[in-house]
């Protein structure tokens, strides 16, 4: 009887061991799939965000057209505090200012 138990037990060692070697496989593999879950929710996020960014200058220009309406001091006045403030670079200002003025 002996030597029954031993084939036993060493089967029972090499099932054990071949059960937590496949538990930690799994285990891994499932921590990869999140991670490149969440690589992939940050690249959405990002890609969403980058559209965002890019229509909001299109929704801008709409508003723009409202502006038209007030007189030329008043729209020069506004470039020229955009400018103060940092906006606009003397490049942009001057195109700016020529575009409105006509010239």
């Amino acid at each position: 009887m002996i030597m029954r138990r031993r084939p036993l037990l060493r089967a029972a060692a090499v099932g054990g061991g071949a059960y937590i070697a496949g538990k930690r496989t799994a285990e891994r593999r499932a921590e990869q799939q999140q991670a490149w879950d969440d690589q992939d929710a940050r690249i959405s996020d990002l890609e969403a965000q980058q559209q965002a960014s890019a229509q909001a200058p299109q929704a801008a220009q709409p508003a723009a057209a409202p502006a038209a309406a007030a007189s030329m001091s008043d729209q020069l006045k506004q470039l020229a505090d955009m400018h103060n403030q940092g906006i606009l670079t003397d490049d942009e200002f001057a195109a700016a200012k020529a575009k409105l003025l006509g010239t």
